[in-house]
Parts: C-alpha cells; structure tokens; sequence
C-alpha cells in the first residue's frame, strides 16, 4: 500500500467528522452541515434535500464536478452507530485511527471529500457526484437518505459506496427480511409451571426449528449460508407466572437468489402455536465482475493493494438498493480497518490517502476512456 505525502489532510478531517455524536438525528444533522460548509468554503456548489427521516426533518447532501461521461456516484453515510463517549475523541496508535465511525465510515467520507475537492481543482472530463445521507445505519422510519436523492434525480451510471471492505470490491449483497414472531401459550401459577405452557420457552423452541429450516442450510458462489438473527425477545410480566405470550424478531440476510416469499412460508409452516409478521423486506443487491466499472476498480485497486483485490459478498446491507432500483449499478468498497460496530473500530491510517488516490485515479481512467468504454453490460 502507498503510503501517500499529504495523508495529514485525510486524517485531520476524518477526525473532525468523527467527534460528531451523529447516533442521533441532531448529530446527523450537525454533520451534513459540517460538510456543507466545509464545501462551500472551497468554492464547490451543494444541494441540499430535506425529507429523509421519520418527519422529513433530515438533510442529504450532493456535490457535484466535472460535466462529461459518465457519471460516477460517490456515496457516504455520517451517521453511526451508538459509541461510547471516548470513542468520539478519535486517536492513532501503531498506524491505526481509532473511533467510533472511522471504519463505517467517515474515514471513507473523509476521503471521498477530497478526492472530490482534487478533481474539481484539477479538473475532470467525467461527471462525479457525491452524495451524502445522514440514516443509512439508523431506523428512524420514514423515507431514506438515498430515496431523496434518487427522486431527486440523483442517478448515474456507477456507484461506489464507501463501505469498509479492505480494499476488496463487494459486488453482491444479501437482502434483509425481518420478522416477527408471536407465541402463545397457557398462564399457570409459577409454582406449579408444569399446568401451563411456557410461551418463553416456545420461542426458543421455535428459533430451533428456524435453524433446520431448507432456507437456512442454502449457499452460493459468495456465501456459505444465510445470516440468521435473533434481535429481540419480550415475554413474561410477573416473576411468580408462567408467560403466555412471548414475541421475538428475526433478522434474516437472505442470499440473492432466495425468495422471502418462500422463507417466510417455511417459517410459517413450524407445528407450534405461532403468528409470523413481516415486518421489513429489502432486496439483495449485486452486479456482476466482469462489469466493465467492476474491472477498471480492480485494476486501480491492484496498483496499490498488497494482494488481490477480488470481488466479495457482503452479509450486510447498503444504501445500493435504492440506487439498483433506478437502474444503476453499485459497489461496496472502502479502506482498511476492523471492529465497525464494536469498541474497538479502528482504520489502517494510510489506507485512507490510498483510498483518494483509488478514487480520483479510478475516475481519471473513465473519463479518458470515454462513455462507450464504461457503460455496463
């Protein structure tokens, strides 16, 4: 991996993106005008787009250069995934920026913002846009970041989303269904459990039988199995009462040529006492590796990645599917780091300035190639 001169500039923005607490609609918010000035104050144009959010209080932002062909979509997310406190006061250590975000992905948005600011100053023959949501990881309800922007006319022929991937290329993505499962059972005096039916004890039951289920043993080229979740569990009220109700919710990733149709039916036909719900469907995203975008990335990649940058499944999912919807392809790709999520996320700091260079490098060859070379087949 290059380790770059001017790397001081990536990190000191990734640094200030990070100590925004944008877990939270105000953080976000906050965050999206950071970015706004941050571009006007080096003479680019935004345009901004309230109605994300569960009341269309949240702002998208998009910034475009260039005027040719084609048209690349740059796309970033501020918001993040609650922390702790001193995971909002980023710090590097043995070559790694630590902080909640630096990883998923303001370390990528960093980037993305520069590469951007380096091509208008440059200039360049291809048409970029980036685009910034403030709800990708959140569920605030409502209308998407992402959705705003497409009905807003915000669509290209390409798109790169800044998830942490380890500069690998992730081409497929698994969809997401979530359920709900109610069970009942029989109340009865909790000395004496044996005269009731535990629904508690049901759930758990039933959760078994999910993980038998055909669905749930299926592969692919990209993925050994579906992803299988359970996320919550209520039941019960009082301690001295065997629990008559219990409901519990499933994330399911299902893989791409699975039907959620079929996965929902097989749920529904368990032999026990159950109500299943469907609470949320998304559909899995994917394009194929031999797309000419796909292949000019990887070659990019290549010149600077200690190894083989391949094209990869993702087990979770992405703002691409609002954007496969309209008819462009998109893909997963982003520095390298780990632990996104959890206590200890972290980013290969050099990885960052690489990460720009891959952009603006990428975009350069597109637009000198010209449209006929880069239209997906």
């Amino acid at each position: 991996m290059a380790v770059l001169a001017n790397r001081t500039e990536v990190l000191g923005l990734t640094r200030r993106l990070v100590r925004y607490h944008s877990y939270t609609p105000g953080g976000a918010e906050s965050t999206i005008d950071f970015i706004n000035g941050w571009f006007e104050a080096r003479g680019l144009e935004t345009l901004r787009y309230r109605g994300a959010g569960p009341h269309g209080e949240l702002t998208s932002l998009a910034v475009r250069v260039g005027a040719g062909s084609p048209t690349i979509l740059l796309h970033g997310h501020v918001d993040v995934v609650p922390g702790d406190e001193e995971q909002f006061e980023p710090y590097e250590k043995d070559g790694e920026l630590s902080g909640r975000g630096v990883y998923d992905m303001k370390g990528a948005l960093a980037a993305m913002m520069y590469a951007v600011e380096d091509l208008h100053v440059t200039g360049c023959d291809a048409t970029v846009e980036l685009l910034v949501v403030p709800d990708e990881e959140t569920e605030y309800g409502g209308v998407k970041g992402a959705e705003v922007l497409v009905q807003n006319g915000h669509t290209g022929d390409f798109l790169i989303t800044g998830e942490p991937t380890d500069f690998h290329i992730g081409v497929q993505a698994k969809g997401v269904l979530d359920l709900r499962v109610s069970m009942r059972g029989k109340s009865a005096h909790g000395s004496s459990p044996w005269l009731g039916k535990n629904a508690v004890l049901l759930a758990y039951e039933h959760y078994k039988q999910v993980l038998e289920l055909p669905f749930s043993r299926a592969r692919s080229d990209f993925f050994p199995y579906p992803s299988i979740n359970m996320a919550r569990i209520i039941g019960g009220d009082v301690i001295n009462r065997v629990p008559d109700r219990c409901t519990y919710d499933l994330d399911i990733r299902y893989l791409p040529d699975q039907d959620p149709k079929e996965i929902t039916r097989q749920i529904q036909s368990i032999d026990l006492p159950a109500e299943v719900k469907v609470l949320f469907v998304h559909e899995p995203t994917y394009v194929s590796r031999r797309d000419p975008y796909v292949k000019a990335l990887r070659e990019v990649a290549a010149r600077h990645f200690d190894g083989n940058p391949v094209g990869v499944g993702r087990h979770g999912a992405s703002d691409i599917v609002f954007f496969q919807r309209a008819g462009v392809p998109g893909v997963e790709f982003g520095p390298v780091g780990g632990g996104h999520h959890g206590p200890k996320e972290f980013v290969v700091a050099d990885s960052l300035e690489t990460y720009r260079q891959m952009l603006v490098q990428f975009i350069r060859i597109l637009a000198a190639n010209g449209e006929a070379n880069g239209k997906s087949n």
